[in-house]
């Protein structure tokens, strides 16, 4: 589709936007929301007719892109047949969903409970996890992000539950492997896997083993910064899990769905939680939906004692539908593989050179479309770009990278100190290529930082 500049239409919905809407983790007089006149495949555009390569996949949810036809016609297709039904029937389009997604869940993670969209899932499955065991506590990690409900945001390990952290929801953080970063004084990966687990396990041995109902980990944190963990730490916790009679949670809210290049990515690492939590990529965020696929043991414990949780749009038709086509598409045209063949032979390779010809870049890391550059002021330091949590003039350094890949026509995800390469997991080499070349541009702004 070709942009058609329509500033007055633009207009009119920045004004109604201005008046009306109000914006999550924002201050709302000191944004300037862009008006998106609309998407189609890696791009959308505004109303002046600007195209931009979207390189944030909207919030690393649109894995198969933007207005994918077969996925557009199978909402339109069961909007006819049935809008909507209470989650308490059997209807085909969520019996549907459920069954394809569990086929590809790791383990005998067989039953899948609806919700809509990631927070509640990991609400949801804290939930189960504290009436399967009994036990009040979770641990979970800093530098961590599982939703903006009260109980994520409490297991949140990031600024954004500072506002809302209660002090009494029960949640413990602890430090998960980060090597670049180190809290363990560790010089190679198997130190930091090593001493990651020594300092989970003193964690949970001073909180008491019988107190801990949950340890919950996002596989590959995405916002906090995609730190893939080092081999063999994800089988280490679910050691400890077993060991300690914990149950092990796993949040791909963000990595599953293709997005590592496996269907989930628990899968890179052969490792079965027993929840875990998914959203996002599902159906591409199409319609909202997110959901937990649970365990036999923990399915069990709720075989003849009611769970008491359930959602009005608990597997809402519209948004299952859209699932089983966007599972249908991802299967049909090799979009996994897709991510997995392109995240080796192309975005791989070409960060890495990125980042000889840029100062600015302190570390490369990913797998799949799911990459990160840590950008710095001095490499040998390992200094931030901008100071942790940084907001105003102290964030200027990303503010003047991101204003420049954005006049270059690519759209970035940037967060604290770092830059995601998050496109569509369908997205085309030539596609990745240009994007690439903008980002390469806008480093050199990055650059202009450094000393």
């Amino acid at each position: 589709m070709t942009p058609q500049p329509n500033p007055e239409a633009g207009a009119a919905v920045k004004a109604a936007d201005r008046d009306h809407v109000f914006h999550s983790w924002s201050a709302q007089e000191l944004i300037d929301p862009l008006a998106v006149a609309g998407a189609e495949g890696s791009y959308f555009w505004d109303y002046d007719g600007r195209r931009y390569l979207d390189f944030s996949s909207g919030l690393v949810y649109t894995n198969v892109g933007y207005q994918h036809p077969k996925i557009v016609a199978a909402i339109q297709e069961q909007a006819a047949r049935m809008t909507t039904f209470a989650p308490a029937f059997a209807v085909e389009a969520r019996s549907e969903a459920a069954r394809l997604i569990a086929e590809r869940t790791p383990g005998d993670l067989d039953k899948i409970f609806f919700t809509n969209g990631g927070a509640d899932a990991v609400e949801h499955a804290i939930r189960m996890a504290r009436l399967h065991t009994g036990r009040p506590k979770v641990l979970s990690a800093y530098r961590s992000y599982h939703g903006g409900t009260q109980q994520a945001v409490n297991i949140t390990g990031d600024p954004r539950r500072w506002a809302s952290d209660s002090g009494s929801a029960g949640v413990v953080h602890f430090w998960a492997p980060y090597l670049y970063r180190s809290r363990f004084y560790a010089e190679t990966e198997e130190q930091e896997c090593a001493r990651a687990l020594e300092h989970l396990e003193t964690t949970i041995a001073f909180e008491g083993p019988s107190t801990v109902a949950a340890i919950i980990l996002e596989t590959i944190p995405g916002t906090a910064g995609i730190m893939v963990p080092p081999p063999g730490y994800l089988a280490g916790v679910r050691e400890l899990c077993d060991k300690y009679g914990i149950v092990f949670v796993l949040d791909e809210v963000m990595a599953g769905f293709g997005r590592t290049g496996e269907w989930f990515a628990a899968d890179l690492f052969d490792v079965t939680p027993d929840l875990l939590t998914f959203a996002k990529g599902v159906n591409s965020g199409y319609v909202p939906l997110g959901g937990v696929a649970i365990s036999g043991a923990i399915a069990e414990t709720f075989g003849k004692r009611p769970y008491p949780g359930g959602l009005t749009y608990s597997g809402h038709p519209l948004a299952c539908a859209a699932a089983v086509a966007t599972i249908g598409v991802m299967a049909e045209e090799g979009v996994v593989e897709n991510a997995a063949r392109l995240g080796e032979s192309v975005v791989g390779p070409e960060l890495r050179a990125l980042a000889e010809r840029h100062p600015s870049v302190g570390e490369v890391r990913g797998v799949g479309m799911f990459w990160a550059l840590e950008l710095v002021r001095d490499r040998e330091t390992r200094e931030p770009l901008v100071p942790y949590n940084a907001a105003g003039e102290a964030n200027a350094p990303m503010a003047a990278f991101a204003a420049a890949a954005k006049k270059g026509g690519l759209w970035p995800f940037v967060n604290m100190n770092r830059t995601h390469v998050v496109p569509p997991c369908n997205i085309t080499e030539a596609e990745l290529k240009e994007g690439l070349a903008v980002l390469d541009a806008a480093l050199s702004v990055a650059d202009e930082h450094t000393g």
